[in-house]
Order: C-alpha cells, then structure tokens, then sequence
C-alpha cells in the first residue's frame, strides 16, 4: 500500500498510537508507554500490553540516555526527500530504563567511523524537515553520543539537525 500523506517522510502526528510521542519531543520530552498493570514499557506503541492484555498503558518520561545497539551509515538516498541528508546515520539505540525498548533513530554530530556498539547516548531534539515538504517540520528525538566526564563543561550540540557529520552536507 502506497503512502498517500501529503507531508510524507515527516511522521505522522495524527496516529493515534504515536501523537504522544511526537507530542512529548515537541515538548523536549522522551516519553514511552508503561503498562500500569505490570509496569512494563510497551515498544512499538500499542492499544494494549503485549505482556499482560492490559489497556492501562500511560506515556510517562524517560531519561533519554541509552546505548547504541545497531547502526548503519546511509550514503545514499532512498527517497529524493533523502538526497540532501547523505551520509547519515540511522540507528536502533537501547534505552537505559529498559534495553528491551530499542527506538529507530539518528545519531548526530559524531563521525560515523568513531560508532563502536555499546557507546553511552543521549537523547537530543531536534526539527526534522524535507525540501519535499516545504515550510513543515517535526521535531523529533535524535541521539548525540554522551559527553565524556572531562568535557563536561562543553559547549552543548548545535540545535539544527545537522545529520550528517560536520563539515558535511547536512539538513538544510
């Protein structure tokens, strides 16, 4: 089935499954579904839990630390929407309060070839925007590898999604 949505790549904000989590980036939040039932995060959203049937799921935040689980360097667009974000890099990255929950994501301002698996994530949020899709953007949860304790009073990472490595063509 072909996708019909005008504003497509951008994700869709109307799923009722995942308007909350778009909702919480636009508010600088990572948020997950939790079973109150048995307290399990639930990923991918769904209307009820995998683990126990239950249909008490809540959205409650996370910390946003992770670690990167899988990866692959993208050079070459599959979408013309793609073309001026190459190379870039997409990634399952494992969330820290459970790293059964694994979220699709990009990873930003890092070399891709300094990605190693297990590396310490955290979670950034940025606009996400296509020349196919003018004047529209979403923003979404991106991961920038941790700061090292000794840098940790760097200057923060840029707030533009960049997603390619600097110096490189990125997201305009």
């Amino acid at each position: 089935m072909a996708i019909k949505r005008t504003d497509f790549p951008l994700p869709d904000l109307d799923d009722p499954l995942t308007a909350e989590f778009f909702a919480g980036a636009a508010r600088g939040e990572l948020v997950v579904p939790r079973c109150e039932q048995c307290n399990r995060f639930v990923w991918y959203p769904a209307a009820e839990c995998p683990f126990c049937a239950s249909e008490s799921l809540r959205w409650v935040p996370v910390s946003g630390d992770a670690t990167l689980f899988s990866w692959a360097v993208v050079r070459r667009a599959f979408l013309p929407a793609f073309a001026e974000m190459v190379p870039f890099v997409t990634a399952l990255v494992a969330l820290a309060e459970d790293p059964a929950v694994r979220l699709c994501s990009y990873v930003v301002d890092v070399e891709p070839e300094q990605l190693q698996a297990d590396v310490e994530l955290h979670v950034a949020f940025r606009p996400l925007s296509f020349p196919t899709v003018p004047d529209r953007s979403v923003v979404v949860p991106v991961f920038t590898v941790a700061l090292a304790p000794s840098r940790q009073g760097a200057s923060p990472p840029s707030t533009e999604l960049p997603l390619a490595a600097p110096g490189q063509e990125g997201l305009s």
